[in-house]
């Protein structure tokens, strides 16, 4: 009889060691799944953090950029008016005296006097 209830205890002992492991190996797995969706969660935040990084920095650049083709564009109109403005007063010049020219243009090619070459 002392064999049967040691045998049963040792049963016993047995089943409670696998049930233990089981308990074990199920905490494991608990961990592992847990490590790995903190991992991906810390993957999603960095990648978060990186598209609100580069949004700032394409926004602090095109202020950037504004801000100094704006000075450029000013640049040009004023030469845009000044090259008006003298392109206006040339033409004046050309209408007031622009008969003048062709007359001596003219007079030039049709009065030719030859003169010897010496």
């Amino acid at each position: 009889m002392v064999r049967s209830l040691s045998s049963a205890q040792n049963s016993a002992g047995i089943q409670t060691l696998l049930d233990a492991e089981r308990e074990a190996q199920k905490i494991v797995q608990k961990s592992r799944e847990y490590r790995t969706k903190r991992v991906k969660d810390a993957r999603s935040e960095a990648q978060k953090e990186i598209e609100e990084y580069r949004s700032q920095k394409e926004a602090e650049f095109k202020a950037f950029e504004k801000e100094h083709s704006s000075g450029n564009q000013k640049a040009e109109e004023d030469a845009n008016k000044e090259a008006e403005a003298k392109v206006k007063e040339i033409k004046g010049i050309g209408s007031k005296t622009g008969s003048k020219v062709v007359d001596q243009l003219l007079a030039a090619v049709i009065d030719v006097e030859p003169k010897p070459l010496r």
